[in-house]
């Protein structure tokens, strides 16, 4: 018993218990039958009935003690069903550096320095809470992470301690509803004379290393990696593009029921590489026809572009500025074109812009 109950749950040790017992029932009847002989049978009964309460007093502790450590570190970062999960499989879960896929979002309010130095301290202090607060209660409702928070940024990622299948899909959604929410305080923010907010997302996906960093003195549960660093960087470019949200090719690749309108290929500080970048617009089924019809416009642009058939291209443009108005997305190609037709680039050029800062 000493070897077995450890290894058995609750119910199979209760099981293994009864079966002691009966067996000691037995043997005693047995000997008493046929050679009128009789065991200590209280001392026995009484060994069995200690082990099996000493393993599961010793087994409620432990469990107790490791709920309380999984909910102390995670209960503020994630959902409080993940945390359920995670403590009935503890075990599963490692703080230790993993390799992990997983999607990385970053977020931060555009302007915000200047809406800042308008403020005293304490109006600040409630600012900060006022849109902290409910985006931050976005994050775990599509199965996010909180990574930290930086000053009026937020880092939060899927697909960590919990595997997540969906967590590109998961990730675009919740840039999508952070978006929802940052309009929905509007309203409160002119009640109080505030400024209202306008954030920006950047999110993308891919292979990063995941666990607890840091120093002796504190540590951190948080990612690093290569996918991590060009999400950061896919975050301010939303502002030039004058959209929301700017996602990468491993996030779109992985979000098929998503509708993306692909804006550029871009070359972002740090990386040599071409990338393509997305903005994501809803799901499928709930995008309009006259706004899918303006993605294969643009798409079509896209092509002419890249083929360096500029006139062609600008006449795209100018029939889709037609259609949607005069958008930032438009003004910024028509000045790239008129730029190019100063400037041709070179043989090898793919279309792609570079961009200097993080």
């Amino acid at each position: 018993m000493i070897v077995l109950l450890p290894l058995l749950s609750p119910t199979r040790a209760m099981l293994l218990t009864v079966l002691m017992v009966a067996a000691l029932l037995g043997l005693n009847m047995l000997l008493w039958q046929d050679a009128r002989g009789v065991l200590p049978l209280a001392s026995s009964l009484m060994m069995v009935a200690l082990l099996f309460a000493l393993n599961m007093s010793y087994g409620y502790f432990v469990e107790s003690r490791s709920k309380r450590q999984i909910t102390d570190r995670f209960g503020q970062y994630v959902p409080a069903a993940v945390v359920e999960e995670m403590s009935r499989h503890h075990e599963a879960i490692s703080m230790e550096g993993e390799n992990r896929e997983l999607s990385v979002l970053f977020s931060d309010v555009c302007g915000f320095a200047l809406i800042s130095e308008r403020l005293d301290p304490k109006d600040l202090t409630d600012l900060m809470n006022e849109f902290l607060t409910p985006l931050t209660r976005v994050i775990p409702r599509h199965h996010g992470t909180i990574d930290k928070y930086m000053g009026d940024r937020i880092m939060a990622f899927r697909g960590a301690p919990l595997t997540d299948r969906e967590h590109a899909r998961n990730a675009v959604l919740c840039g999508l509803d952070m978006h929802r929410t940052i309009r929905d305080l509007a309203p409160r923010f002119r009640a109080r004379n505030w400024s209202e907010l306008q954030i920006g997302v950047g999110i993308n996906g891919g292979k990063v290393v995941v666990g607890n960093m840091g120093s002796e003195l504190r540590v951190a549960y948080t990612v690093m990696g290569d996918a991590v660093n060009l999400a950061s960087r896919l975050e301010n470019p939303g502002r030039e593009y004058g959209v929301p949200i700017i996602v990468g090719e491993k996030t779109r690749s992985m979000a098929p029921d998503v509708v993306f309108h692909e804006l550029d290929r871009v070359v972002v500080m740090g990386k040599g590489e071409p990338v393509s970048i997305y903005e994501p617009i809803g799901k499928q089924g709930d995008v309009k026809k006259a706004r899918l019809d303006g993605l294969k416009l643009w798409a079509q642009f896209l092509r002419l572009y890249r083929s360096r058939d500029r006139d062609a291209a600008e006449v795209q443009l100018l029939n889709l500025q037609k259609l949607e108005g005069a958008q930032r997305l438009y003004q910024l190609f028509l000045g790239r074109i008129a730029q190019l037709r100063r400037n041709p680039p070179e043989a090898s050029w793919l279309g792609a812009y570079r961009f200097e800062a993080k």
